[in-house]
Formats: C-alpha cells, structure tokens, sequence
C-alpha cells in the first residue's frame, strides 16, 4: 500500500432491489448478439440466433416402416383368409415407366420402396408358394407401412426457434435434415479478477490470515455453465491503481468483467471508487440477503460486475445477476429454476427491507415436503454443497411461520428430494459413516441432517418433520436412555401395540468425555476440575442429549454450574466444540471421542450411551427405511464406525420394546 491512502468508508448510494438492477444492468443490454458459424456435430448447448429450417426433406424417399414384402395395395385387394392371393418376386431390375402387377419384393425396415410400390406386408402375414411366390390373406392400405416422403419434417420447414439452447436431439434433427452447420450466438467471454492481499492458491502454504481464492474458480464454473467462456484473471493485491488497470485491460478485451471483493462499504474496499474512476457505477448495494455488498457498472462499454467476498454472497450475486446477464448477452431468457411446496417446521425470522436467500435442506415426510433451513452465515460455503434449494423471503416479510407452506427454488432435482432421509435430532459423526455405507448399497438414497438436539429431534419427530432423529437423552430418575422420554412425548403404549407411534433402534454404544487440548496441558481428570478457575468450558445448547448428561453429572457431584468458566457459551455440535478447544476458545467440552480423535485432541471418558434411532412407523415399512436398516445392521456400517473409535457395535441394529 506504499504510496496509496486508504479509501475513505463508502456507503451504499445507489442501492436497488434486484428486480430494479436487473432492469437497469441486464435489460438494457442489446438482445441481437454477434453471431458465429459452427458445426452442428459441435453445437451441443450453444444458443440459436436465427430460426434454422429443414433444407432436405426427413425423410428424403418413401420407406419402409417394417420387414416385409412391398407391393402394390391394388393388386392385395379381395384377399382374405378365404381368399388368399398369390403374388410374385419382381425382377430385380424394373424400368421407371413399367409397372409389374401381382409382383412383390423383399424390403428391411428403412429400406427404399421400388417407384412401382405404395404399401408394404409384414413379413409374418405372408406364406411362401413355391420357389419365387408367396400368398397374402388380408389387403393392405395404399401407404400401409410406408413411411412417406417428409414424413418427419419437408425442406423448407423450421426445426428450431430463435434463442433455442441446442440439445443432443436436435442435432440429431438438424443432420437429418440436411444441415451440417449452424449459425449460434457468439460465446460470451468474461474476465473473473480475484482481488485481495490476503489471498493464496488452492495448494499453497497456510498462514494465519491467508484465504484460499475459490470463488473465481466458482464464478467460472458458473459462466461454463451457462455458456460463456471465463477466464480467471492474475489475483490483484488491494491497491487501486492495480485493480484499475487489471479492470480497464479486461474491458478492453472481454464482453464482461466481473470484479470479486472489494465491493463493500470499508476502509479498504477499493472497488466501487474504481469503477466510478474508470466508467459508470449504475448499482451498488443490492436489497438482498445475503449478497446486499454487489456493484454493477460499465466500464468502456462493457458490462462489470463486483461480487462480494463472502462465497455465498458472490454465489447468489452470481445466479441472480451474472446468470441473467450471459443469458442476455447470448439473446436469450435465463433457465427459471423447478420449484417445489414446502413446509417450514420452525419459525424462520427475516430483517425487513431486504430478499433473503435461506439455503435449507428437502425431503418429503408424509405427504409434504419439509424444508429445514441452513446456517445463514455468507461465509459458509458448505452449506451451499448441502442446500437443496433457496427460499427467498419477500423484501416486506418480516419472516415465515412455523408450519406455513414457501415456495423453494431446487438445487437439486426433485427426484432427488424424493429419495432423501430427513434425520434430525443429535450430531453424531456415525450419521455420516451411515449415509456413505448406505450410498454404497443405494446411490440414489440420501441423508439431509439438521442438528436439534436430542430433545428438538422428538418434537419434530411428532409433527411429522422427520423420518427418523438420533437420541441420547438420559432420564435422571432411573439411568435409562431415550425410553423414557419417548413416552413421555408420544404416550406410555407408544412402541407397543399393533401401530406403535415410533420404532427404537440401537445405533451404537458410544463414549461420552471431556475433550480436552492436545496434550491435556490443564492436567484436566474429571467433572470436578470443571470448578478451576483456569479451565475454560465450552457446553452444548439445552435440549442436547450431552447437555442433559452434563447437568445430570454436575447434579450428582453437586456443582453448581454458574461456578464452571464458559457454562453459558453453547455449540450446537460434538464437532463444534472439538473445533472451540482446538483452536483455544475453551480448554475443554463434553463430546464423544470421535469427534476428539478427528482432531488430534485428547479425551477423558466420561460414559457410555445408547445413541438410538427413533424412527416413523410408516417409514420403517417403506422400502427406504428397510434400505437403510439393512445398513444399520450390516458388517461394512460396525466395521466402519469402530474405525471412528469411541464406538461399541454389538447392538447395532437391534430394536427396542
């Protein structure tokens, strides 16, 4: 930053709502794109600018549509089972101007009709009679089995629209009838420009403030997706003057630029005071959420747009904005995303005055589709790889009910959806492990987790917003597991009868401990030395089956828990709090072993618990419940979570009364 003052705190001056940027950048763009000449053999997803017409006729000559004998329909007229009549091989030479009567000849499927023939026999409705004749019991129909002359399409006829995306079929049709070439719209070409000081190469050394660059990698996929050609740009530090050039360069030879960080309102995000410097910043600040921090501009011309840093920022900047755009600039309208019904199970709150994006989780339970929404974090880019669609929040909706039906964008098909496990209750490594055993049997199936706790999973359970929760909550009256909060929400009969509420199956026996530093350089040995004032704890949230052992611990050990250094301080995961005593924000935490062993942390057992699954009845006798206790109680799902450690299998599988 030598000679380079930093820029001074932007705010966000000509902020729009999407439809209005979208109206202002993309709609006002030309919709004649240039054009070029390519093979149809090469046309695969390229873009139509003009009609394209058949130039020969499908198909070019009167065929046969089956194995038989052409004929002349005249001459099977009158023949009957009574009357059969006898016709004759025709010389394998006929002039143009002769026409033999009561002759046949042997044709294949596809094969040229003589000029003397206008119907064709099946070859299973004739007899042979003698060495060159053979008899008919039925007349045919002139043109019977014929396939006629422009049958499919005639010369001169349209086979594709204007702004048509060109699919393997279609250039099946367009060789067919004649075309070898194709005039396509122009690949738009765009220039990804990663900026940032902060930033490394995927592969290169870590330090503490280093950032991968990934979302140019992302934004490139997207373009190829779409049709256009990216090409990710050399990373340019956080000075103006080098971002400047990199953009006018760009602009100079790209038809878009798109500019990633940078773009928000702080002390050194250079790039909206860039583009006002080298052309027209039409939009910055979009009312979405997330992806609010967004520019659009024209530089010399040339469309730009400045993605947040945030990946999902930039990834929803990306499909609302760029996609558009190089939709527009190949003359034709975006894909509209399939959308599906869904049900929120919980209240979902939304700030007022901006769209929001929520990626959420889908899969059907019963008659309805539940959607379960993710982290909402723009930094959380691994909620995007679980997301199945996005339900957008209106920019007046102060949020969703519980229970109130949205309308979801799909990520993912909704065949796919259709064949998805919604697991909720407890985080547990093991879901994972099952979810791959059970993607080795059947590839088509999926598990969508959402971690509610123990407690949570129950609830949603009951209403009908899973198929299945993992549980490991202890009744402190009588040290038993899971059953006796199970009837305590779905009745005292609720796993016994002839239509039990909900089916109890062991997953394993697993180790609950005191996840410590690696090392354990607290010397930290039991509950008690939770009381040290130089130990620093961090919980999980209440309803959390660890939770409730915890407070059941600390109960019998009589130790008040507002004494204990980060009692309040709550994680939603085992691996969460893993993650807190790894990087130092806790000395220790109540976890199972897995979690501790996948990050080199030391453990200190505590207990032994029933992980269980509680199940639907209904899903239980459905093929995708059977499939996935058939994983359960399978030798390659024991092997695999005793890898893990901190697992016992001998019970896996076995169900509870």
């Amino acid at each position: 930053m030598k000679g380079e003052k930093l820029a001074r705190r932007t705010k966000y001056l000509n902020k729009k709502t999407l439809e209005e940027t979208l109206a202002l950048f993309v709609d006002s763009i030309e919709s004649d794109p240039p054009s070029e000449k390519i093979a149809v053999e090469d046309s695969l997803g390229r873009v139509t600018v003009a009609p394209v017409f058949a130039v020969v006729s499908v198909p070019h000559y009167h065929g046969s549509a089956m194995d038989g004998i052409a004929v002349r329909a005249e001459d099977t007229f009158g023949a009957s089972e009574a009357n059969p009549i006898t016709l004759r091989q025709a010389p394998a030479r006929v002039a143009k101007n002769k026409v033999p009567e009561g002759r046949f000849t042997y044709v294949d499927t596809g094969h040229a009709l003589p000029h003397w023939a206008n119907a064709v026999v099946m070859i299973e409705n004739v007899v042979p009679d003698g060495p060159d004749g053979l008899t008919v019991h039925a007349s045919s129909a002139p043109w019977q089995h014929v396939r006629l002359v422009g049958e499919d399409v005639v010369a001169t006829e349209p086979l594709l629209p204007r702004a048509h995306r060109i699919r393997p079929f279609d250039i099946g049709a367009m060789l067919a009838a004649g075309l070898v070439e194709v005039d396509v719209a122009r690949r738009p070409t765009v220039a990804i420009i990663p900026t940032g000081s902060e930033l490394i190469e995927p592969g290169d050394r870590r330090s503490p403030g280093s950032i991968t660059e990934f979302n140019s990698r992302v934004a490139g996929a997207f373009v190829t997706e779409w049709g256009g050609v990216a090409k990710k740009q050399r990373r340019v530090r956080d000075e103006p003057r080098a971002i400047e050039r990199a953009v006018r360069r760009c602009a100079e030879n790209f038809d878009v630029v798109v500019v990633i960080a940078g773009s928000s309102a702080g002390e050194r995000d250079f790039t909206v005071s860039v583009l006002e410097k080298a052309g027209e910043v039409l939009v910055h600040g979009i009312d979405v959420m997330p992806g609010k921090p967004a520019i659009c501009a024209r530089v010399n011309g040339k469309p730009v747009v400045g993605l947040p840093g945030y990946p999902v920022s930039a990834i929803v900047v990306c499909q609302q904005v760029l996609q558009p755009l190089i939709a527009r600039l190949q003359g034709r309208q975006p894909d509209a995303p399939q959308t599906v019904e869904a049900v929120v199970p919980r209240k979902l709150p939304s700030r007022l005055g901006v769209e929001e994006f929520v990626r959420v989780t889908l899969g059907r339970v019963g008659d309805q589709i539940v959607a379960n929404p993710l982290a909402r974090g723009a930094g959380v880019i691994t909620t995007m790889v679980r997301a199945d669609g996005f339900l957008r929040v209106p920019t007046l909706s102060e949020g969703v009910n519980a229970g109130e039906k949205v309308e979801v964008e799909l990520l993912r098909p909704l065949g796919d959806i259709e064949r998805t496990v919604v697991f909720g209750g407890s985080s547990d490594l093991s879901v994972g492990v099952l979810e791959d055993c059970l993607k080795q049997r059947h590839p088509d199936l999926k598990i969508s987790a959402t971690s509610v706790g123990s407690l949570g999973g129950l609830v949603a359970l009951k209403r009908g917003e899973a198929h299945v929760v993992g549980s490991h909550l202890l009744d402190p009256k009588t040290g038993v597991y899971n059953l006796p909060d199970i009837q305590r929400i779905f009745g005292k009969a609720s796993m016994t009868g002839k239509r039990p509420k909900v089916r109890v199956v062991n997953l394993a026996v697993r180790e609950q401990g005191l996840i410590c530093a690696r090392g354990n350089p607290k010397k930290i040995k039991t509950l008690k030395d939770l009381k040290r004032k130089d130990v620093r704890f961090v919980n999980r949230q209440p309803g959390a089956g660890t939770r409730v052992l915890l407070d059941y611990k600390l109960a019998k050990l009589r130790i008040d828990p507002d004494k204990i250094v980060g009692y309040e301080r709550e994680e939603y995961t085992h691996m969460a709090v893993a993650v807190a005593v790894a990087s130092g924000l806790a000395d220790c935490g109540l976890g199972i072993r897995s979690a501790a062993t996948a990050l080199g942390l030391d453990f200190v057992p505590v207990e032994r618990e029933d992980y269980d699954l509680i199940l639907r009845p209904d899903f239980v006798e459905s093929p995708m419940g059977q499939s996935l206790l058939e994983v359960v109680r399978s030798q390659e799902f024991k092997k695999a979570l005793t890898k893990l450690g901190g697992y016992d299998t001998a019970r896996s599988g076995e169900e509870k009364v």
